[in-house]
């Protein structure tokens, strides 16, 4: 009878940080975000919230999934939830970084570790459920352009770059 609870639980703790970061940084979005010179390919302001929301709930649902198939915490656990959670915990770290402190340097640099755990986490679910490796795939796809972007807002405003005089 408990089940439901860690399903959502586990479905719900990825909003906690995403909404953190949205919060705390929110007044830099027009503020300073609005001013950075973007590709014609970035995605308008207002489907960044619908997608995260999604992808969130996608990939809480699937660490609920294989915390599950692995019995809870179990020291099967360690290495495909420690992934996740690592995962997780960069996830979470863009913002400030981005939007907080203007630092595309360690933003770039922590998508880009991003993007590797994320694909570690992929792979070690794939083995035990399929169906939250799938889960999954979204996110990973997002990532890809995330990070695409992140890259190139790097490169087009050098003037934000450590060194550079403003």
């Amino acid at each position: 009878g408990r089940m439901w609870a860690y399903a959502v639980g586990f479905t719900v703790l990825p909003h906690v940080g995403g909404f953190l970061g949205w919060f705390l940084n929110r007044k830099e979005i027009p503020a300073w975000y609005e001013k950075l010179k973007k590709p014609s390919w970035c995605p308008s302001r207002r489907v960044f919230p619908v997608a995260w929301t999604v992808l969130y709930t996608g990939m809480g649902y699937a660490s609920y999934l294989v915390w599950n198939d692995l019995g809870g915490c179990s020291s099967k656990a360690i290495v495909p939830m420690g992934l996740y959670g690592a995962q997780l915990l960069l996830n979470w770290a863009w913002p400030p970084l981005f939007f907080g402190a203007h630092n595309l340097n360690m933003a770039v640099i922590d998508v880009l570790c991003l993007d590797g755990l994320a694909l570690g986490t992929l792979c070690s679910w794939y083995r035990i459920n399929r169906l939250a490796a799938l889960l999954l795939l979204p996110y990973l796809g997002w990532l890809a352009m995330a990070t695409c972007l992140s890259i190139r807002i790097w490169k087009d405003n050098p003037q934000l770059k450590p060194g550079k005089s403003d």
